[in-house]
Parts: C-alpha cells; sequence; structure tokens
C-alpha cells in the first residue's frame, strides 16, 4: 500500500468510519456562500460566523503552507429511534450527539493520533488538526474529498455511512493525491425539510439558523421568540428530526465509541428544571451540554415544560418564577401561563 491507503487504514482502525482528501482550495464557492448566508442575518446571535471569514471561507488563507486537508468521519449513530421521546411530553429529547461524552474531545484524540502517524511516516511534515472550533467548514471541505455531500438539510451524509456523523480534519504539508468530490445523490426527497416544524430551511440545502431548533436551543442567548416556542416541543438541547428521517440512515455505520451512546432512558423535565448550577455541571461534566450553563439549560426546559400538555408540571415550574436569572424567570411564568390555559385554569 502506498502511504494515503495506510493513512486511511490507520485511520479506519483508530475509530474513523471514513477518510478521504482534497486540497485546500478544493471549493472555490466557500467563500461567497459563507458571505451570502451572513449577509443574510441566517447566522443569528453566532457572530463567530462573521469573524474570520477570511479564514473560514478560503482554507488556504487558514494556513497557505498546508498543501492537503485529510477529512475524517466518526459515526454516532443511535441505538434507538431518535423521534420517539417526542411523543412523551414529560421527558426531555436531547440530540443524539449529546447523550455520552463530548466529541471535540474524543474526536480531536484520534484525529491527534492519526496525525502523528503521518508525521512518522513524513519527517518534516507538518499537520494542525481540527474539530469543529476553528474557522474550518468541515461540511464542504469533507463532500470535497468525497465524505458524502451536505444534504437537503445541510448536513453531511454519504451513501454507505449515513448522516449520523462528526467531522474532523487534518491539514498537512504532506502532498496526497485527493479523491473525487462527490455529489448530491438527495433526488427528488424532501423527507428533511418537510419534517422540520419551525420551517428552518428557507429552499433546499439552505438553512435559516434562526429558526432552527439545535441554534434556538444551543446558541440563541436570551428569550426564545414567543412564536418558536410552542413548535420547540420536548427539544431541550438540539434537534435530530431532519437527520432522523434520512432514507440514506438505512446504511449509516454504527457507533465504535461507546461513550457516545446514552447510559439509561431520557430524563425527566421534573428532575432537570429544578437543577442549580453546582448540580447541572456535576450532572453534565464532560458532556456538550455543559458549555451552555445553567441558565440557558433550564431555559430550555422549562419551555419544555409549557409545551408539555401536562398540568402537574406547572408545580415543578413555579419556584423558577422568581429566579435570579430573568430570563429563566420569564421561561418559568411563560411555561405556568400556558399550561394553565390550556387546561382552562
Amino acid at each position: 500500500m502506498g502511504l494515503k491507503q495506510e493513512l486511511f487504514s490507520f485511520a479506519l482502525d483508530a475509530g474513523f468510519s471514513k477518510a478521504g482528501v482534497c486540497r485546500p482550495d478544493a471549493a472555490p464557492e466557500l467563500a461567497g456562500r459563507l458571505a451570502a448566508f451572513v449577509d443574510a442575518g441566517r447566522h443569528g446571535q453566532m457572530g463567530w460566523m462573521a469573524e474570520r471569514m477570511a479564514w473560514r471561507g478560503d482554507p488556504t488563507a487558514l494556513w497557505p503552507e498546508a498543501r492537503s486537508v485529510i477529512m475524517l468521519a466518526e459515526a454516532y449513530s443511535p441505538e434507538h429511534d431518535p423521534l420517539a421521546v417526542l411523543e412523551q411530553t414529560d421527558l426531555a429529547a436531547v440530540s443524539v450527539y449529546a447523550h455520552g461524552r463530548d466529541y471535540h474531545d474524543l474526536v480531536k484524540k484520534r484525529l491527534k493520533r492519526v496525525a502523528r502517524w503521518l508525521i512518522e511516516q513524513s519527517p518534516g511534515a507538518e499537520v494542525k488538526v481540527f474539530v469543529d472550533t476553528a474557522p474550518v467548514m468541515e461540511k464542504p471541505l469533507a463532500q470535497a474529498a468525497g465524505l458524502g455531500w451536505q444534504g437537503k438539510h445541510t448536513n453531511l451524509l454519504g451513501r454507505d455511512i449515513g448522516n449520523w456523523v462528526f467531522l474532523g480534519a487534518i491539514f498537512t504539508t504532506v502532498e496526497l493525491e485527493p479523491d473525487p468530490p462527490e455529489r448530491s445523490h438527495c433526488g427528488s426527497c424532501t423527507a428533511c425539510l418537510d419534517i422540520c416544524s419551525t420551517n428552518a430551511f428557507p429552499a433546499p440545502y439552505q438553512l435559516d439558523a434562526r429558526r432552527c431548533i439545535s441554534y434556538l436551543t444551543i446558541e440563541h442567548k436570551g428569550p426564545v421568540p414567543h412564536e418558536l416556542r410552542a413548535l420547540m416541543g420536548n427539544r431541550i438541547y438540539g434537534c435530530d428530526d431532519c437527520l432522523a428521517v434520512c432514507p440514506w440512515n438505512k446504511f449509516a455505520v454504527a457507533a465504535k465509541e461507546m461513550r457516545y451512546l446514552r447510559d439509561g432512558p431520557a430524563p425527566e423535565l421534573a428532575d432537570l428544571v429544578s437543577l442549580d448550577d453546582a448540580a447541572f455541571r456535576a450532572m453534565f461534566s464532560g458532556s456538550p451540554i455543559k458549555r451552555i450553563g445553567r441558565n440557558r439549560f433550564v431555559r430550555n426546559v422549562l419551555y419544555a415544560i409549557g409545551n408539555s400538555g401536562r398540568g402537574a408540571l406547572a408545580d415543578a415550574a413555579r419556584p423558577l418564577s422568581k429566579d435570579p436569572d430573568p430570563v429563566v424567570a420569564e421561561a418559568a411564568n411563560w411555561a405556568i401561563s400556558t399550561l394553565e390555559t390550556n387546561s382552562g385554569a
């Protein structure tokens, strides 16, 4: 085997599900697409998307010395139907990717392992690894590297891996033969667009983050607009609807990393809403959920309680009506009022 094939073999043994290579300049349309997205305000409060746009839109500017980008996908496919919990309105729906350990840590460790192997095989080579937190647009680069394509829901999916995957990138000075890019195989299917309760897709292959439940529960600070709250259901962290209905998931590969999978049933809203800061940090230590903080998390739980239709949960929300955080207090009062109104109280 040549260096590239040995690299791919090592990456798969390390826990990745698929690998591909592209040039740093393989997606020249990035800058224009990003600028149009930001100019339309579809990034919402994610100011970091507007910052360092020169790097985000042009990987060659991020590290001019790089000659190859190795894109790697790691599966986190769920063992259960992630849509089932939406019918159990007293339970919390958490995005599959956040059921277990924080993928940033686990994927980065694997990336570093692969990168170290490459350096050992290529004396003098340099590498940089990225997992979601740097100004790198992983999904179009993954498409350019042949891992899959950005579907109509804008997430990456592949005919042989489905769309339950984390992406990581290794930029390197090593010259590697690029793989052919993938093209869309969505055809006439609109399942991901049709299921979105908040109509977050203005058109196929386009997302308005300001209406996306994942954005609203994770990135959005302050109160969520009233007209969107009822559409959030019991989703308290992220949303998997568009991923879960993709027909290509019949080819999804199983997760190799058991620490991504949920241990036990979905948590009850009544248990989560009472968390103070210390209890929140303890419960979600090592989880990606920890980064949104107690106040935003409890705000989300209160919206779910208001949407639950279960009048008894008003008692769980009532102590929060005078919470020191005004956004939490407003969410509690909204939940109580909504439950009382719907019950005719």
